[in-house]
This record gives C-alpha cells, sequence and structure tokens, in this order.
C-alpha cells in the first residue's frame, strides 16, 4: 500500500514559498488504476512525483507498506524507485540514439541482467507493445505513439509494482491515445497504475479510482470500479548493474552520436598534441642544454655513447658482438672503446691539431683523396675553421707526428679533408688505419695498467720508485729480453745476463705474467749494434719482442661501447643489454654538468609548468565537453529514474571518456608511426616525436586518463546536485 497523510510540497525560489499542493491524504493499492485530473498548475503531476519518490515533500508522512519515507536521503529514494516504481513520461525520456531494443535492454542491464539471459525477455516485450518490425530502429525516427510505446516496454521490463505515467498521451493522437491507454489498463492488473492527464474524458473508461484536483488540493477521490485490493506491494529483487554492462554502455555511448565523438576526437587530440608538445619542448632543451655537460674520465662524452663489458668481466666474443649488433637501436659498435677516450694531437713545425678518432668507414672525402697506405690518414672539421679555410694546402700531405703517443715513432700524412659539423670550430675527427689504431690501443692498455718486474727477487714498480719503459723491437728473440747495464745493480755479481725477468701487469680487467731470459745488457758502447739506437736517447727501457708484448697488452677486448640511433630509446636499449648479459654504462649519467643549477631549475620549472598545463587543460577540456554534453544529460538523468547511482553513471561516463581519449590517443600514435616511417610528411610532427620516449608517450596517455576521470567525476557531481525533476526540466 501506498499512502500519503497531511503530506505538502514547497517550492522555494528567490526567497517566494510557493504550494505544489498542501495537506493530501491518499491510499493507493495494488490492482488500481488511478487517473488524476486537474487544470494546469493544479499539482497533479507535482502529487505524481512525490509519489514516484521523484521528488521530496516537506510536511506530513508518506507510507511505503507501513514504513515512514519522511527521513528518507536521495539514497532511499532511489532504492524504492529501483524496488517499486517504474515512470512514463509526456516527453518519453527515451534515449533518441538507441535503438527500441536498446533503450528497453537499458532498464534491464541497469539492474544488474546481462546481455545474454535478457535478449529473449526483451524481444517478447517488442512483441507485447507491437513495434516487433521497429526492434533495430533508433528511436529518434519514430513517431509518438511508437515512442510511448518504447516506453511502456521499458516500464515493463522494470517490472515493480508501481507503473506512473505523466500526460502518457498528451502528445499524441486520438488513435495513439486509445491504444496507449488501452495498453496501460492491461498492465494494471497486477500493478498500481497512476496516471495523470488532463482529459478525463479519454481515459474514464478505463479508471478505477478518479482522482481531481484544484489549487494543489484533492477536490475529489472516488472509486469508479470496487476491486479486491492488495495491501502489500511486493518490491522487485534488484542487483547492481555488472563492470561488463558499463563497459559496453561507455563504448557504445563513445560511437552513438556522430557529431559528439567527431567533437570528442579533436578535443583529446588537441590535448594530446599540447601535452606531447609540452614534453618535447622541455626535453629538446633539457637536450640542448647537456651539451655543455662534460666527462671527467670519458673524452667522447656523447649522450648516445653505452659502455659495454660482460658481467663476469670476461673477454669479447664475436658471438657477442653479433647479438650486440642485432640490437634494432644499435647505430655504431666500437670493439676498442678505450680510442673512444683517447684524444689524438697533431704536431709540425708550424700546425698543433687535436681531436677525437673516428671509426667510422669513409667512402668520399670532400678535398684530396681517400688514405692508400697505413700511414694516411683523414682529417674531418668545420669548414669555418682557420686551418682548414685559410691553411689547407699546408695541411693536406704534410707529415704530423702523433704528439701524445711517443711510442709511435712514424709520421702519419693528411691526404684527405672532410667538412663536418664539429660542435667547436678547433675541434677535429680522425679517420686512421687499422695499424695506427693498433698500435694506439696497445699502448693505452699498457698506460692503464699496474706493471711490476721482478729480477733476483727485486721487486721493481711505481710504487717503490722505479719506471721502466717497454720497448717493442724486432732485435729481441721471443722469449728474451734486452737489459740497460744500470739494472746490473739487482743481479749478483753486478751482472744480469742469463737472469730471469718477470713482468706482470695488472689492469681492471684481467692479470697476466711472463717470465723473459735477460739475453744481452745494452751499454754506451754496444747499443747501436745490438738495437741501432743512441745509448744517450734510451731511458731505463726493457726491448722485448713484439709477441711478448702482445702477450701482455694485445690480449683482445674487455670493454667495448655502441652508440644508439634514437636518445629517446636509450634506456629500453640498455635494458636489452642487461637482459644479453652485459654491464652498461650510459655516459649521459656519467657526467659532470657545467650548468647543473640551470638543469634542476629546468626540471623544477618543467614539472610546473606540466602540472600547471594539466590542470589547464582540465578546465578548459571540462567547459568545452561539459556543453557538449548538455544534450546528454537528460541520457544521465533517464538512468537515473532508472535507478542508477551517482557512482555507476560517473563510471558510465568515465568508460565513455577512456574510450575517446584512447582512439584519438591510438590515432595520434599511428600518425606518428606514418611520418617516422616517412609515408606522411609532417615536419612538425617528426620533430616532436625525436624528443619522445616509450616512457613519454605512456605518462602523456595516464594524464588523458586521469583528466577523463576528473571530467567524469565532476560532470558527475554536477548531474546530481538537483533532483531528478529539476535537472529532467533544464534539458526539456
Amino acid at each position: 500500500m501506498l499512502k500519503l497523510k497531511n503530506v505538502s510540497k514547497y517550492y522555494y525560489k528567490d526567497g517566494v514559498v510557493a504550494a505544489g499542493f498542501t495537506k493530501v491524504n491518499l491510499e493507493l493499492h495494488i490492482g488500481e488504476f488511478v487517473v488524476i485530473t486537474g487544470e494546469s498548475g493544479s499539482g497533479k503531476s507535482t502529487l505524481l512525483n512525490v509519489l514516484s519518490g521523484l521528488d521530496t515533500y516537506e510536511d506530513g508522512e508518506m507510507y511505503i507498506n507501513g514504513e515512514e519515507t519522511s527521513h528518507y536521503t536521495e539514497d532511499n529514494f532511489l532504492e524504492y524507485r529501483r524496488k517499486y516504481v517504474s515512470n512514463i513520461f509526456q516527453n518519453f525520456n527515451l534515449v533518441n540514439s538507441y535503438t527500441v531494443y536498446e533503450n528497453i535492454e537499458l532498464a534491464l542491464l541497469m539492474n544488474g541482467k546481462n546481455k545474454k539471459e535478457i535478449k529473449k525477455y526483451v524481444d517478447s516485450l517488442i512483441d507485447k507493445v507491437g513495434l516487433k518490425k521497429y526492434r533495430n530502429t533508433v528511436t529518434s525516427k519514430l513517431s509518438g505513439g511508437q515512442k510511448q510505446r518504447v516506453a511502456i516496454a521499458r516500464a515493463l521490463a522494470n517490472d515493480t509494482p508501481i507503473i506512473v505515467a505523466d500526460e502518457p498521451t498528451g502528445s499524441l493522437d486520438s488513435k495513439s491515445s486509445s491504444e496507449i491507454l488501452k495498453l496501460l489498463h492491461d498492465i494494471s492488473k497486477d500493478k498500481l497504475v497512476i496516471v495523470v492527464t488532463h482529459n478525463k474524458k479519454e481515459i474514464e473508461e478505463y479508471a478505477t479510482r478518479l482522482i481531481r484536483m484544484h489549487d494543489g488540493k484533492i477536490l475529489e477521490n472516488k472509486v469508479l470500479t470496487k476491486i479486491n485490493l492488495d495491501d502489500k506491494l511486493e518490491a522487485k529483487e534488484v542487483k547492481n548493474i555488472t563492470s561488463f554492462s558499463k563497459l559496453r554502455l561507455g563504448i557504445r555511448n563513445t560511437f552513438n552520436l556522430p557529431v559528439k565523438f567527431v567533437l570528442m576526437f579533436v578535443i583529446f587530440m588537441l590535448i594530446t598534441i599540447t601535452l606531447i608538445s609540452n614534453y618535447s619542448a622541455f626535453q629538446m632543451a633539457e637536450n640542448e642544454e647537456s651539451v655543455t655537460s662534460y666527462s671527467e674520465y670519458f673524452y667522447n662524452s656523447s649522450d648516445k655513447r653505452i659502455i659495454i663489458t660482460k658481467n663476469d668481466r670476461s673477454l669479447f666474443s664475436e658471438k657477442d658482438y653479433e647479438k650486440i649488433k642485432k640490437l634494432d637501436n644499435v647505430d655504431l659498435l666500437v670493439k676498442e672503446d678505450l680510442i673512444n677516450d683517447y684524444g689524438l694531437y697533431l704536431n709540425n713545425d708550424n700546425i698543433y691539431m687535436g681531436g677525437k678518432i673516428n671509426i667510422d668507414t669513409l667512402s668520399n672525402v670532400d678535398v684530396g683523396r681517400l688514405p692508400e697506405n697505413d700511414n694516411e690518414i683523414v682529417i674531418k672539421g668545420s669548414k669555418d675553421s682557420w686551418y682548414i679555410s685559410e691553411l689547407q694546402s699546408d695541411i693536406l700531405n704534410s707529415k704530423f707526428s702523433i704528439e701524445n703517443m711517443p711510442k709511435y715513432t712514424k709520421n702519419v700524412k693528411i691526404v684527405g679533408i672532410v667538412y663536418g659539423d664539429n660542435s667547436y670550430e678547433y675541434e677535429y675527427d680522425f679517420y686512421l688505419s687499422d695499424n695506427i689504431l693498433k698500435d694506439i690501443v696497445s699502448s693505452l692498455n699498457e698506460e692503464y695498467s699496474n706493471i711490476t718486474y721482478k729480477i733476483n727477487n727485486n721487486i721493481l714498480s711505481i710504487k717503490n720508485g722505479y719506471y721502466l719503459d717497454i720497448v717493442v723491437s724486432d732485435k729481441v728473440n721471443e722469449g728474451e729480453v734486452y737489459l740497460k747495464d744500470t739494472m746490473n745493480g739487482f743481479c749478483k755479481d753486478y751482472n744480469c745476463q742469463n737472469e730471469n725477468l718477470e713482468i706482470s701487469i695488472n689492469s681492471i680487467y684481467y692479470e697476466e705474467q711472463i717470465k723473459l731470459k735477460v739475453s744481452n745488457i745494452y751499454n754506451i758502447n754496444n747499443t747501436k749494434k745490438l738495437l741501432g739506437l743512441d745509448y744517450n736517447e734510451i731511458y731505463d727501457s726493457v726491448f722485448i719482442n713484439q709477441k711478448d708484448y702482445n702477450k701482455l697488452f694485445n690480449k683482445g677486448n674487455y670493454q667495448s661501447s655502441i652508440f644508439v640511433k634514437e636518445i629517446k630509446d636509450l634506456d629500453n636499449t640498455i635494458e636489452e643489454l642487461n637482459n644479453l648479459g652485459f654491464e652498461t654504462l650510459a655516459l649521459r649519467n656519467a657526467k659532470h654538468d657545467s650548468a647543473e643549477m640551470v638543469m634542476q631549475i629546468l626540471k623544477i620549472f618543467k614539472l610546473v609548468v606540466t602540472v600547471v598545463l594539466i590542470i589547464t587543460l582540465f578546465f578548459i577540456s571540462y567547459f568545452i565537453i561539459r556543453i557538449i554534453y548538455k544534450s546528454r544529460n537528460s541520457y544521465y538523468t533517464t538512468l537515473r529514474t532508472l535507478g542508477s547511482t551517482k557512482k555507476v553513471c560517473i563510471n558510465i561516463l568515465m568508460k565513455e571518456l577512456v574510450c575517446h581519449a584512447t582512439i584519438a590517443y591510438s590515432v595520434f600514435l599511428l600518425l606518428i608511426y606514418l611520418i617516422n616511417k616517412d609515408i606522411i610528411y609532417f615536419e612538425y610532427f617528426k620533430e616532436l616525436s625525436k624528443y619522445i620516449g616509450i616512457s613519454e608517450y605512456i605518462i602523456v596517455y595516464l594524464i588523458l586518463i586521469l583528466l577523463s576521470i576528473l571530467i567524469s567525476m565532476r560532470y558527475g557531481r554536477k548531474i546530481f546536485k538537483d533532483s531528478i525533476i529539476k535537472t529532467y526540466g533544464s534539458v526539456l
């Protein structure tokens, strides 16, 4: 039973109080077909809204099965509507972009039914209201009478004990009106049907009770047909909408209105481009700032460089190098890594040039020719360099000594010049032959090793004040060594002839030791004959064979470097190398920044700007989306009349916005891919992508999702701020 006792409804606006109706007393039962009539403004629709729980009341008490409702909150009335009431509106309150089937299905989805179990039931309801041929027709294309039939079928789908209809025939012709009223009468046998109408004549034949209102009061409450009244309203069993149904509705709403879809696509695409541009601009600034960075230990401190060693500190094999070369982002592999950090200096009487060794393969030169002999080299430098622009003829075919490699006594000759974009005008790249490179690498291995000599139980090393220089000579046989006569003091009888000299080396990667027989002692009298050198020009040196020298210093590569194609993918490349069993050091992480404070300020500024940008984008996008979705207020109001909670509405909207964001972002990523593959030409986007890595792309997508969630929550709160009647009235 539904009972009102002295119930009043008031409206407050601009300090003025107006009565919707006052002191209404009423009892309604299952099986009744109740008709409420009266002129416009009499309070009949207001009474219907209070009875259905769409609106609240101020005075008196409304009872549901004897339970008081004056203490009910919005959530309590929501439960009341879900369990007891289905609404049929004069303006239908259907989702015009949905089909007939989807509108009826919506009521069942909101009550926890799944797609599979409701199909037959929905089809039977469509059949019952005579719309079988219109099952898949979009509701906006139906006539008024057909739309009202859909509304009735949706009310039946809810299967509640109470059905309320506000002017259900108000906008229909007489034939359609008669059909709708008969349909309502047919379903009233086991339900309480309450109909509000201004046309008493067309409905009087179906009514079991007639209520006439005037000026907010009931003037007449007349029973026309006596029926066996059932005092108990049986609440229907309700469930919460499933997660899958919310996802289905979110995806359906994404595509059901083409104009809205295009507008939302444009909005999220613009947000994406704005965020990517922001990240790219800061990455570019950081990259340019990093040019001022330097490393205390590494001459070649390119951000693209990664130093590699094996986890077990063993030698690299060709198989190791093959694995490394197969990585997509590897642009250049330098096996003999030490040459990357060797600054080479050339000198003759007039010119002094410095720079780094370049191991790239040359196919041509801008001036001169390619090398033909081992001692011939090519230099690369800025065309504006003084040496290249003004002294080009003096450089070409001139011989230079390698200033910082005293053991390399041969001269080299510059035979070609390549114009480059070197960062500094007087810094050059040198292209050397394999033999010169080999000599440099072995010299560097020697330089970076601790060397200890042992003869006659005497240990000689730099630590205890002795420095001996190892010199390679083809005059010395393998397994032998020539010592200077000054070392005789360490041997018995001041003679080291036929003694054994142990040479031990220790580097960061390996230890090695060889034992050599002292076959000759060179002195001022025999040095020329033994070695072909002037005794007075030789420091304390030990002369050994090339093969013995190789055993000590040419054992292979324990350290190599790669240079990546794209810095943005450097972290992924490091991860791939680690998975292959290599230890790595990225040079960009091993620098001292000459503008460290500037970089820190830049990073803080980047964070602040990004946060401000996200907040700004939120409010701008929310404002625009709210305008676009203004026409969608009726959709979410419809969900509320079907028993949807604020949380469910927000969740469905959230999934819709996330779907919009994902589609726009996916198209953007596809566009970037096509541009980078040169299938589409768009220089701006190509430039953007240079400084954006996978992590930045993921962050931008997460920001899009965050914006979608925040907009959904804010918009959902706005919809639920007012009652259903007020919200619904604002969109009509």
